[in-house]
């Protein structure tokens, strides 16, 4: 059970770090500060690649909680 949980803990961590560097580059700090599209919603894909690296962040809390858990 501890081996096919840490499995898929390593699993999700590729996939959130897979879709944490395929996000929009331009979302840092340096957006705010005079950029005039600062409100602008997502469409299509990035939709998609923010929430998935929502789910994924939110599963790699759990299955890290899980692995403390678990002995």
């Amino acid at each position: 059970m501890k081996i096919a949980l840490l499995g898929l803990h390593i699993i999700i961590t590729s996939i959130l770090i897979t879709l944490i560097l395929l996000q929009n580059s331009k979302g840092g700090l340096q957006s705010g500060v005079g950029s005039g599209d600062m409100y602008r919603s997502r469409r299509g894909a990035e939709r998609i690649v923010f929430t998935g690296t929502i789910v994924f962040a939110v599963l790699f809390f759990v299955t890290s909680i899980v692995n403390l858990v678990i002995r």
